[in-house]
């Protein structure tokens, strides 16, 4: 690992809860949180700090190995490439579901990526469940850190052994001096394409499908020395033409 800030993925299959873990510790809703499967679809970023330690946090969609639609496999791209750009991989796995197929796929590819991997039990919300999450001991990661996401449970002692990995990661502080602006416009009108354009990468899942974006994802780059922060938004409807939760609380970011 090369000195400078960390950045920290989670990583998971579908509906783990994986926002609700990204907004639990960056302390803001910025990820939006669905019961509807497949919400997040790009690398959400944001600084977070814990215990004097600042680093990325990435909050990436839920990983489908194999089939689904052209969105989900670029859903799988985003996941891959935030594994290989992560310092430190948190692999978070459902303790009301168990084991699953996608799980153990996805931990076997985390642990061929050699980077520091640790294993959180996510919904294990009352003291049975915690137990019951050493079952997740049979992926061969390691120590289980059973945790509740949406009310805080055991959060703590995740990132604990989160930053522990850091090692000489983490002694730069994060340039505050930046200059911060928005791409904002219709749906389908080529925001996320511009984006990849200035940054010179695939940072976005980009389609001729309309709301492919929904979160606002932040990107930060440096131009002839300045530092800029770029935020992507979901595109700009009328209010009658918002039909669903999940099209508001993209509007709600995007505002």
């Amino acid at each position: 690992m090369a000195v400078g800030i960390p950045t920290v993925a989670i990583m998971g299959r579908p509906n783990v809860g994986k926002s609700t873990l990204f907004n639990r510790v960056v302390g803001k809703r910025l990820a939006i949180v669905h019961e509807r499967e497949g919400i997040t679809r790009d690398r959400v970023v944001m600084e977070a700090e814990w215990a004097g330690n600042q680093f990325y946090l990435v909050d990436t969609g839920g990983y489908i190995p194999k089939g689904g639609d052209v969105i989900d496999k670029e859903v799988k791209k985003q996941a891959e490439l935030a594994l290989d750009e992560a310092d430190v991989v948190v692999l978070l796995v459902d303790s009301v579901v168990g084991i699953t197929a996608v799980d153990e796929t996805i931990a076997k590819l985390a642990k061929r990526s050699k980077k520091p991997l640790i294993l959180a039990a996510n919904k294990a919300d009352n003291d049975q469940l915690e137990r019951d999450s050493n079952i997740f001991l049979q992926l061969g990661v390691g120590k289980v850190y059973p945790i509740s996401a949406l009310n805080g449970r055991a959060v703590g002692d995740l990132l604990d052994a989160v930053v522990a990995e850091f090692g000489e990661i983490g002694v730069l502080e994060l340039d505050e001096n930046v200059i911060r602006f928005s791409i904002v416009g219709m749906p389908n009108a080529g925001k996320s394409s511009l984006t990849n354009a200035i940054l010179g990468r695939d940072q976005q899942i980009v389609t001729d499908i309309p709301g492919t974006t929904r979160d606002s994802i932040n990107s930060r780059f440096k131009y002839y020395g300045h530092e800029f922060e770029m935020i992507d938004t979901a595109g700009l409807r009328k209010k009658a033409r918002v039909h669903d939760s999940v099209e508001y609380y993209s509007t709600i970011r995007t505002q």
